[in-house]
């Protein structure tokens, strides 16, 4: 049985409403809502990428090994941080799908400074979640960013929602256990 694992963004943790919703959504599919080393340390800074890639892979050894069949994902930084596990040209993490929900394209006010140089190597159907007034990526930069994406892309806007995506716990629930089933990747719900 496919198997859900999925991580909160930088000033977040894993009982983030939202992550919490996706869980019920997706049942009784096994869902894992997973920390970062330094959320359970009780840091507020976020650790440097190596690290973070390796709690990724380190919580999902054991899911992999029960069955190989793996979505990975969660919001903004969890998202981002899965999205490059899954890239990774020297050892990547093996999933069916990616779940990214407020994906950080760039940082706010700085277009430039872009997160999408692993994109090319996605090589798995992807689903984004973001608002249309999210300070980290527009639709419009989205979509022109994910184009290059091979393993498929699937979008849904929160209208009028920025970063946070405040209020939308049980639409971004929906979506995701709808994308599931669409794609074949598991029978959630």
């Amino acid at each position: 049985m496919t198997s859900l694992l999925l991580f909160p963004g930088a000033g977040t943790a894993s009982t983030h409403p939202s992550l919490r919703a996706i869980e019920k959504a997706v049942a009784p599919m096994r869902c894992v809502r997973a920390d970062f080393a330094y959320t359970l340390a009780g840091r507020k800074a976020p650790d440097r990428p190596p690290v973070l890639l390796q709690t990724v892979r380190d919580a999902a050894a054991p899911l992999l090994a029960a069955d190989p069949k793996l979505l990975l994902g969660g919001r903004s930084m969890g998202g981002r941080i899965c999205s490059l596990a899954v890239a990774d040209e020297t050892d990547p993490l093996s999933a069916v799908g990616l779940v990214l929900i407020c994906y950080p394209l760039h940082p706010p006010g700085k277009p430039d400074n872009l997160r999408v140089e692993h994109f090319p190597q996605l090589q798995v159907p992807c689903l984004f979640i973001s608002g249309t007034r999210d300070a980290f990526g527009t639709p419009d930069e989205l979509l022109r960013w994910t184009a290059v994406i091979p393993g498929g892309v699937t979008h849904h806007w929160l209208e009028g929602k920025g970063h946070a995506l405040s209020g939308c716990d049980a639409v971004i629930a929906a979506t995701v256990a709808d994308w599931i089933r669409s794609q074949g990747l598991g029978h959630p719900g």
